[in-house]
């Protein structure tokens, strides 16, 4: 038995974008078994929105705008079950431990925790920007003017440089 046209159509799609997807979900999750249960949302979602498609937007355009947008509410959900009393993890103690000396990739993986900590539309906002879309995709994915994202992004980097420097001086 084979798969409808749209279905092969679909599928194909998912398999050449699914970078987008993965790199959404880590952004949001850092849990393997919700990243998972994301993922699958995500792709449910665009699976149900795929018929509505048009040539509007570009076809990353609508992918990004579908996964952020779940990706958002499926963190909301998450956060609120959690609540923000969490315990202190030994990523959060190391924090406070660290060096002038630190290499590159414990910057890097210091940056991933920063994001991880920004609002969800700041949070969406960098992904993109570390992706290296122009300021006009970001605001076509995200339904905000590109201005608007000039902005946040230079707010979000003060943010970032401060959070860099309160480290490195306690």
């Amino acid at each position: 038995m084979s798969l409808p046209p749209d279905a092969v159509k679909f599928l194909t799609i998912i398999e050449v974008h699914k970078g987008i997807i993965y790199k959404v979900a880590n952004a949001y999750c850092r849990d393997k078994e919700c990243r998972k249960d994301l993922i699958q949302e995500i792709t449910l979602q665009l699976w149900l929105a795929f018929p509505t498609y048009t040539n509007q937007f570009r076809l990353t355009t609508w992918l990004y705008r579908i996964a952020l947008n779940v990706s958002i509410s499926f963190y909301r959900k998450q956060t609120s079950r959690h609540k923000l009393n969490q315990p202190l993890t030994t990523e959060i103690l190391s924090l406070t431990q660290a060096d002038d000396d630190v290499d590159t990739e414990a910057d890097l993986s210091l940056l991933h925790g920063f994001i991880r900590q920004l609002k969800e539309l700041d949070r969406a906002v960098m992904l993109l920007y570390l992706e290296e879309r122009s300021q006009q995709e970001i605001a076509e994915i995200l339904g905000i003017t590109p201005t608007n994202v000039s902005t946040k992004v230079a707010r979000i980097k003060d943010q970032l440089r401060q959070k860099f420097a309160a480290l490195k001086n306690s």
